[in-house]
């Protein structure tokens, strides 16, 4: 039997609930709902989802605090995609940077929902098997240098910091997440440009020419970023975590 994707809704307006689980159960989804985090946190222990609709404005635990506790626990590969007020440019950014996959601003058009559900999917699956996502708040290490995920830098052997453009640090992150394995431009231009994913494939290659001006990398005989032809780029060299910040 075909899998069918499970969706958890978790949003404290009864209606928005309602409307957005009959449009996505017309379209072939399975739908849950929960109205808090006490709820969906009861629902989890329960039954396993394919992702999570997560609205931030609730009462009680908000979508920020539900999500950074997701990210900690044993959900925390779970795709989410965070429901936001569209003036909560902030709250926002701060969703994305506890790992949220997407968001999308209220009040939205529920096929819009469904097109953004189906990409997050799609971009989730896309990745080879068995990785795992480092967790927010981390400092990486590999080779002379460290990532500070909190700080979104890089440390050197002498502990100074080098600044990183955004795209920079997400494709940084990306690479020390995924490290010693293959990953093809497709996949790096999706899980590193998300919602901007019109961007052309070969701004993957300007970004990682870029990222190795950053790691002092020889861009002829890379000693990190090698790249593997007619496949895309492999992040060479081990990552372990020196520190975990809470």
């Amino acid at each position: 039997m075909d899998h069918v994707d499970h969706i958890l809704i978790v949003d404290d307006d009864r209606e928005i609930r309602e409307l957005v689980s009959s449009y996505l159960k017309k379209n072939g989804l399975r739908v849950s709902l929960a109205a808090d985090g006490r709820q969906m946190r009861s629902f989890l222990e329960a039954d396993s989802v394919d992702l999570i609709v997560l609205d931030i404005m609730m009462p009680g635990d908000d979508g920020l605090v539900l999500c950074r506790e997701l990210r900690a626990g044993k959900h925390k590969t779970t795709p989410i995609l965070m429901l936001t007020a569209r003036s909560d440019e902030t709250d926002r950014i701060v969703g994305l940077e506890m790992g949220a996959d997407d968001y999308l601003a209220k009040p939205f058009a529920a096929r819009e929902l469904l097109a953004r559900i189906k990409a997050v999917l799609r971009r989730t699956r896309m990745l080879p098997p068995n990785l795992q996502v480092t967790e927010v708040g981390q400092l990486l290490a590999f080779g002379d240098w460290q990532l500070d995920t909190t700080a979104r830098h890089l440390l050197d052997k002498n502990g100074t910091a080098i600044a990183l453009s955004g795209a920079e640090y997400r494709l940084l992150r990306v690479f020390v997440d995924h490290p010693q394995r293959v990953l093809n431009r497709d996949q790096l231009l999706n899980l590193t440009q998300g919602r901007e994913s019109e961007l052309f494939d070969r701004s993957i290659d300007l970004l990682v020419s870029r990222l190795r001006q950053r790691l002092n990398d020889d861009a002829r005989e890379p000693a990190y970023i090698k790249t593997v032809r007619s496949e895309g780029y492999v992040f060479a060299v081990p990552v372990e975590i020196r520190e975990s910040r809470q």
